[in-house]
């Protein structure tokens, strides 16, 4: 097991694919909010940055100018309407165009049987999982038809699994899916291209963490946790940030101008669509 058996190296420039293009990403995080930034960046695009941490939003700002990109930081509580629709205006004001709105902030929904649910925690995290993601498609669609361009929801393999612990996180997704394909066929007429992005285990920190967790519950080692879980997959190991990152800013490219109303899985062969 190795986070070698792809390379991640961020010395050399991506492929131009989305060169001058701006790209509006909502939930800068660690793992994959930091590979999608930085991957971006790669890529030639511009970067409007958001969440509700400015410190985490300048570290990541400096990570896209040493591309040499540009990085607007507005911190922004996406429940919150009138911050909403400040963080359009900036965007325009300050870069004066959107190409791509990448939805991938994520509230963490209770993690209990769907019986046992608390209805408000549950409705707090929709408020982050679905309803930010629709308010912010429908702000940024005006921008979005000049571009001709797209959004991107990046959405979970959770959608797979009948698991009772999984079952709230699993109705923000389902949810989620839901609304991307509404988005693709309303949208679809503005030229606007509506996609989402489905990961299983992504290989970084916080799994990483949870990982050695498993392993220190059940006295194996943090190799053994991860060939479990790999073993699952056609690949036989878990995808890198980076890989999901690159994923999601495919769609964001040219290179799926005729791409909409679909989900991709990232998951290294785990799940296969029939």
């Amino acid at each position: 097991m190795t986070e070698s058996v792809v390379s991640t190296s961020s010395t050399d420039e991506g492929l131009p694919l989305l060169r001058d293009k701006v790209v509006v990403l909502s939930g800068v995080g660690p793992g994959l909010g930091r590979a999608l930034g930085e991957e971006a960046a790669r890529m030639g695009a511009d970067l409007v940055l958001v969440s509700r941490t400015e410190r985490r939003l300048e570290k990541m700002a400096e990570a896209v100018r040493a591309h040499g990109r540009r990085a607007l930081v507005v911190p922004t509580d996406i429940t919150d309407e009138r911050q909403r629709v400040r963080l359009v205006e900036r965007a325009l004001e300050e870069l004066g165009r959107v190409d791509c709105l990448v939805n991938n902030a994520f509230g963490i929904p209770p993690m209990d049987p769907v019986t046992t649910l608390d209805l408000q925690a549950l409705r707090d995290a929709q408020e982050t999982n679905v309803f930010a993601p629709l308010r912010l498609s429908a702000l940024f669609a005006d921008a979005l038809a000049a571009t001709r361009g797209s959004i991107v929801m990046v959405n979970s393999c959770v959608l797979h699994s009948s698991q009772p612990e999984y079952s709230g996180y699993k109705l923000s997704k389902g949810t989620l899916a839901h609304l991307a394909s509404s988005l693709a066929t309303e949208l679809g007429p503005r030229g606007i291209r509506v996609n989402s992005v489905a990961p299983s285990y992504i290989y970084e920190d916080v799994n990483k963490a949870y990982f050695d967790w498993l392993a220190s519950e059940s006295g194996r080692t943090h190799e053994q946790v991860y060939a479990e879980k790999a073993a699952a997959t056609d690949l036989k190991r878990l995808a890198l940030p980076e890989e999901v990152a690159r994923a999601v800013l495919l769609l964001a490219s040219d290179l799926a101008s005729a791409v909409t109303g679909t989900m991709l899985n990232v998951d290294c062969g785990e799940f296969h669509d029939h």
